[in-house]
């Protein structure tokens, strides 16, 4: 015969069912909102994150990558001069305008950047290779953003800032903070779009030779360059990912979604959990009735919240993953990063146990004599 705790929860399989379903709804509703916020974080730092530099060169007081400030473009011989750079390579990133073939105009943001070096290249790729850049007016723009774009196929030919653009290949999963996508680009095709005059440049990407000392490098470089700032590749993420999460009104909204989040989930677990137990206050009343120490019965309360915990979380995260995948293909990304995942199990298991021990405290002051009663 089972354990007194499983047969608890097996016997009034409805409240089981109805505990359950409280249960994943509260996982899969944090899972969304936390999820929403990992992949907001991401996704404003993702150009930077996947550029390969270890040092970023750009004007003074920059707050974000989409803030940059052109300079003069022999600023790169300087910092190829010092010591300990392997490679120094230009890049440009600014907001342009898209027309799409019914004639309405939407907001890019063109990055280009020397496509025979590996810093700030396009990554993930579907369809087309980095060497189609090197084609005529080609530009390289991420799938999701087709339909928002007007674009119906490889090949196809727009207008950025009244000069043509053909897309020759696609990415998976470059998306942008904001609602104008990422356009790749020759550096100098992208000068053309963004009128930036031909001798200047928005930011120096650095790689380090190996072996190299990266502060050491950064001081060097800030005393043979002058009117810039030097900063690694870590600190220029950071920096974008707080201007955006913490400056604007976006991440905030993002951010309190999430702590709401697990507040509802909360109640809405321990609501669940705490019906369960007065369901059974009569047994657990006849087994104080018997003599079973309290000790007894909490363990038992504890138990079966800690099964509940486990069954709803399994079926939580299997829900969960769904709407994560689906999510892929829309324009809000829910990430559910794997230790993302593992503490979503402890934090399941507190929430059910918690609310267990809010109604243990209805069962220390039961009466054994109610048995009796009615």
């Amino acid at each position: 015969m089972p354990p007194l705790a499983e047969r608890n929860l097996l016997h009034d399989k409805v409240r089981l069912t109805v505990t359950l379903t409280g249960i994943v709804f509260a996982v899969v509703l944090i899972v969304v909102e936390l999820g929403l916020f990992v992949g907001f974080t991401v996704t404003t730092s993702n150009l930077i994150d996947n550029s390969g530099a270890d040092l970023w060169v750009t004007s003074k007081n920059v707050p974000y990558v989409e803030q940059g400030v052109p300079f003069s473009e022999r600023k790169l011989y300087q910092v190829r001069a010092v010591s300990g750079v392997a490679k120094a390579e230009k890049l440009i990133t600014r907001w342009v305008e898209w027309k799409r073939p019914d004639g309405r105009q939407e907001s890019v943001q063109v990055v280009g950047m020397d496509v025979d070096e590996p810093l700030g290249r396009p990554w993930n790729l579907v369809q087309g290779r980095i060497d189609d850049l090197k084609r005529p007016d080609a530009i390289i723009m991420d799938e999701i953003y087709r339909q928002k774009l007007g674009v119906d196929h490889a090949e196809q030919v727009f207008e950025i800032n009244g000069k043509r653009a053909r897309v020759v290949g696609f990415t998976r999963g470059i998306r942008a903070f904001t609602t104008s996508p990422y356009v790749f680009t020759t550096f100098k095709r992208a000068q053309q779009y963004a009128n930036i005059p031909d001798d200047q440049t928005v930011y120096i990407l650095v790689k380090l030779a190996p072996g190299a000392n990266l502060e050491q490098v950064r001081r060097e470089i800030l005393d043979h360059v002058k009117d810039v700032q030097v900063v690694t590749n870590h600190e220029f993420s950071r920096m974008t990912q707080v201007y955006w999460m913490f400056t604007t009104g976006a991440g905030v909204a993002v951010l309190l979604a999430a702590v709401l989040g697990l507040v509802v989930g909360f109640v809405v677990v321990a609501q669940t959990i705490y019906a369960t137990t007065m369901d059974h206050l009569r047994e657990f009343g006849t087994l104080k009735a018997m003599g079973a120490p309290n000790s007894y019965v909490y363990r038992v309360i504890i138990k079966q919240a800690a099964i509940s915990a486990v069954i709803g979380y399994f079926l939580g995260m299997i829900v969960s993953i769904f709407v994560v995948h689906a999510s892929q293909k829309g324009g809000a990304a829910i990430l559910m990063p794997v230790p993302m995942a593992i503490g979503m199990f402890f934090l399941t298991l507190l929430m059910c146990v918690g609310a267990a021990l809010v109604s243990i405290n209805k069962v220390t002051r039961l009466d054994p004599a109610m048995v009796f009663k009615g």
